[in-house]
């Protein structure tokens, strides 16, 4: 039976830990917050995922030894910004050819790291760099839809094909269905800058713009996300797939979604802070701004819906105003260089 300790007992983390269990894996979840253990421990509820009924086969510890030593999996389930203080906690007890599997989407502001890069990154200041794997599970799922066996797909990414195979045979039974996919750099990316356009769909949303908006913010949402991850060395194909346009699609239109939701209070005028603390939840899109908007930089890269976001949410600026300029920029092809592509093939079938 695989062994599976969970780090973070949010909604994602949660959800998969009842997935797993449910696939008679055995699990062990753990949570820096003492009440919240306690509280799981004894209600068997979470109280943002209605309608889940806690395993019996789960079992919890504010002892973070007992959920990472002897298990096959290490998964970090914890939110983006502290996957690195998780990852320092954890580092001692990480024992060599154990798995560690990231479900956190983010990038870090100033070091520009995705979450897997981080944990790499902090096993080595550590001075534990052991021989483990690192993998990036990510796609379209909310964890309120997995946490009730609904129907639905998630990558798995590891640029070693059969860590990922193994990954895949672990979480992919019942109602989740597993794909790999060796580009864990575009899996990160688009994991955590789809919450950046889906903000810019929630703000749409707000300000009392139809469906044409949202379609026109998700499409060039995702011109954007693909623009950037070409620049960095990403596989195209990953931001046609599920952890690109899949993810991008469900994030900037479902109920679910904290982004989105955040969003709207924003373009409703809400305060920022206070949108956020309306949500009730992490808004990871919010926390991923800065580093996306250093990326755009460094790599010379147009990001307009992205940095329309960054005015509102960091300078204050109107929505309204905001949305207009994006709508007044210099026109230009949807296509870059596709007339003189068709000319030329043209030519060549004209003869």
């Amino acid at each position: 039976m695989y062994q599976i300790g969970v780090l973070g007992a949010g909604t994602w983390g949660m959800a998969l830990a009842q997935h797993l269990a449910i696939s008679k894996r055995k699990v062990t979840v753990w949570s820096a917050i003492s009440r919240e253990i306690d509280e799981l421990q004894e209600t068997r509820k979470h109280k943002n995922l209605p309608g889940m009924e806690i395993s019996p086969e789960i079992t919890f510890t504010k002892n973070i030894e007992e959920a990472i030593k002897g298990m096959d999996i290490v998964l970090f389930a914890v939110p983006s910004v502290f996957v690195r203080s998780t990852t320092q906690k954890a580092a001692s007890y990480i024992e060599d050819g154990q798995v560690l599997v990231d479900v956190a989407k983010g990038i870090e502001p100033g070091t520009n790291y995705t979450m897997t890069q981080i944990m790499r990154d902090e096993l080595k200041n550590n001075g534990v760099n052991k021989n483990v794997d690192l993998v990036a599970l990510s796609g379209p799922t909310h964890a309120e839809e997995v946490a009730l066996n609904m129907p639905t797909t998630i990558v798995c990414a590891c640029e070693k094909e059969d860590v990922a195979k193994y990954v895949q045979e672990v979480f992919n039974e019942g109602s989740l269905r597993v794909y790999t996919n060796p580009d864990v750099l575009g899996v990160e990316l688009c994991g955590a800058v789809k919450n950046v356009i889906a903000l810019a769909a929630g703000i749409s949303r707000g300000l009392g713009y139809g469906d044409n908006a949202k379609a026109a913010i998700i499409t060039r949402g995702m011109a954007e996300i693909s623009r950037l991850g070409n620049a960095m060395g990403c596989d195209e194909k990953t931001f046609n797939g599920l952890a690109g346009i899949g993810d991008l699609i469900v994030t900037a239109t479902s109920e679910h979604s904290r982004n989105n939701r955040c969003g709207l209070y924003i373009g409703q005028g809400i305060p920022v802070k206070e949108a956020i603390e309306k949500v009730g939840m992490v808004v990871e899109g919010i926390n991923a701004l800065q580093a996306t908007m250093e990326l755009a930089r460094k790599y010379h890269v147009e990001m307009p819906i992205s940095a329309m976001v960054n005015d509102v949410v960091y300078k204050g600026v109107n929505p309204k105003d905001v949305l207009g300029l994006l709508m007044a920029r210099e026109t230009k092809a949807e296509i870059q260089h596709a007339y003189e592509n068709s000319i030329i093939n043209n030519k060549d079938i004209n003869g």
